[in-house]
C-alpha cells in the first residue's frame, strides 16, 4: 500500500524507467501488457483485455454518474536509441522516443491512487491503456472490441517538446491534425544519359511532380487553413550514366478536417496525372488514409483547460498555434464519444526535454507525471485530496 500520493509518483516513475529500458513496438506490447496487468492485480483493480495487448482498468463500476475514461498509449518506436540515461533501452531498433512509457505511468499513477481512494469517486472510471497508437490504429481496434461500451465521456493528453514545463493547450475543435500518405510509381522508359531522346525520364518526372505538388498549399488552400504537403523520398537509383526505368515518389499530409484532406488527396492524384502526361511517363497513384483530426468537443475541453489552471496555475495557457500538424489516433475516441485532448508542455531547460518527440535523443520528462496524473483525476471525477 502506498499511503502517500509522492509515494505512488515515484512508483510510477520506477515503472515508466523500467518500461523504457524494455520498449516493444505496436501490437507487440506483450510484456508490457503483463506488466500493466500485474500491477492492476497487485492493487485489487479489476480489468478487461482489449485487442490482445490493451487493458481497460474499471473502477467504482457501481455508481451512477457519467462513465469516464482516461487513456493512456503504450507502445515505441522502431527507433535505435542515443541517450545517455541510465534507464536506456536494452532493445536494438526500439526506444520510447514518443513519451508513451511516461503517458502510461502516468495513468498507472491514476490508476494506483484512485483504487486507494475510490470511495471518494461518484461515477465509473475507465483507466484504458491502449496499444498501437504509433500508425497501427489501435485505438480503433479497442473501440470496435467494445472499451468504449457505456462510457460517456474521455480524456487524453501528449507531451508536448515545443511547450514550456508549466504550459499546455487544449483548444475547442481541432488541437491535431489529420494525416494521410501518397505513393506514386513512375514508369518511363530507361537509356544511356547520353541519349536522352531515346528515353522517358521518370527522374525528370519525378522532379517536376516534388515541385508541382507545391502548389496545392500555394495555390489551392486558403491561407487560414493549416495544411502541408511533403514529398519525404524519390527512389529513383541508378548508375552513373544510366536513366532508370522506375522512380518511386512518396510522401505525407497533414490536414486540419477531413473535407480537407479529400481535397487535397484529389489534388494530389489530379496534379500528378497530369504531370506525367507533360513529361510522357506512366503513372500510378496510391493514396492511404491514416488518422482523422483531433477534434476536442468544446464541453469537455472547458472541463480540462479548467483542470489545468487548477494544477499549472493561471498562466498555464501556451501560445503555440493549434492545430499542431503532428496527428494522433485517439481522433477515433473523439469521434465516437464526447472528449478532449490536451498538449502538455515538457521543456524545463533540460536539453533532453527539448529534443522533439521521434528523436533518438528524446525522453519523457517525469516531472509531468503529478502535476497530469493529478488533472486526469479531478476530470474522472475525483474530488479528494492528494
Amino acid at each position: 500500500m502506498l499511503k502517500k500520493f509522492e509515494e505512488v509518483v515515484n512508483f510510477a516513475i520506477d515503472f515508466r524507467h523500467n518500461l523504457h529500458k524494455n520498449p516493444e513496438l505496436k501490437w507487440e506490447e506483450t510484456d508490457t501488457a503483463k506488466s500493466i496487468r500485474d500491477i492492476l492485480d497487485e492493487y485489487n483493480i479489476p480489468y478487461k483485455t482489449y485487442a490482445n495487448t490493451g487493458t481497460c482498468g474499471l473502477l467504482a463500476q457501481d455508481k451512477k454518474g457519467p462513465h469516464i475514461a482516461i487513456r493512456g498509449d503504450i507502445d515505441a518506436l522502431a527507433l535505435e536509441e542515443k541517450t545517455d540515461v541510465p534507464y536506456k533501452s536494452t532493445k536494438k531498433q526500439c526506444m520510447h522516443a514518443c513519451g508513451h512509457d511516461g503517458h502510461t505511468a502516468t495513468l498507472m499513477t491514476a490508476a494506483i491512487w484512485l483504487k486507494q481512494n475510490e470511495h471518494l469517486l461518484e461515477n465509473p472510471v475507465t483507466l484504458l491503456f491502449q496499444p498501437a497508437e504509433e500508425g497501427g490504429h489501435g485505438a480503433k481496434k479497442m473501440i470496435e472490441e467494445g472499451c468504449l461500451d457505456g462510457v460517456d465521456m474521455i480524456f487524453g493528453w501528449h507531451n508536448w517538446p515545443a511547450i514550456k514545463f508549466g504550459q499546455a493547450v487544449c483548444p475547442d475543435g481541432t488541437v491535431m491534425a489529420g494525416n494521410g500518405t501518397f505513393h506514386i510509381d513512375i514508369k518511363g522508359k530507361g537509356g544511356h544519359s547520353s541519349q536522352p531522346e531515346l528515353c522517358r525520364d521518370p527522374v525528370l518526372a519525378a522532379s517536376a511532380m516534388t515541385l508541382n505538388l507545391q502548389q496545392i498549399i500555394s495555390r489551392h488552400v486558403s491561407p487560414q487553413d493549416s495544411a502541408v504537403v511533403s514529398v519525404t523520398s524519390i527512389d529513383g537509383r541508378s548508375d552513373l550514366t544510366t536513366i532508370p526505368d522506375f522512380v518511386k515518389l512518396e510522401g505525407s499530409i497533414r490536414v486540419p478536417t477531413d473535407e480537407l484532406k479529400s481535397f487535397v488527396f484529389n489534388k494530389i492524384d489530379e496534379i500528378v496525372k497530369a504531370t506525367a502526361k507533360t513529361y510522357d511517363v506512366e503513372v500510378e497513384v496510391e493514396l492511404r488514409d491514416r488518422y482523422g483530426a483531433t477534434i476536442n468537443h468544446k464541453t469537455q475541453a472547458a472541463m480540462v483547460r479548467e483542470e489545468l489552471k487548477n494544477q499549472l496555475g493561471e498562466n498555464w495557457e501556451s501560445d503555440i498555434p493549434t492545430p499542431i500538424m503532428a496527428s494522433e489516433d485517439f481522433s477515433y475516441y473523439l469521434n465516437t464519444i464526447p472528449g478532449a485532448f490536451a498538449l502538455i508542455g515538457s521543456d524545463d531547460g533540460v536539453e533532453k526535454h527539448q529534443k522533439a518527440c521521434h528523436n533518438v535523443h528524446y525522453d519523457f520528462n517525469d516531472k509531468l507525471i503529478s502535476p497530469v496524473s493529478k488533472t486526469l483525476m479531478r476530470l474522472a471525477g475525483y474530488k479528494g485530496d492528494f
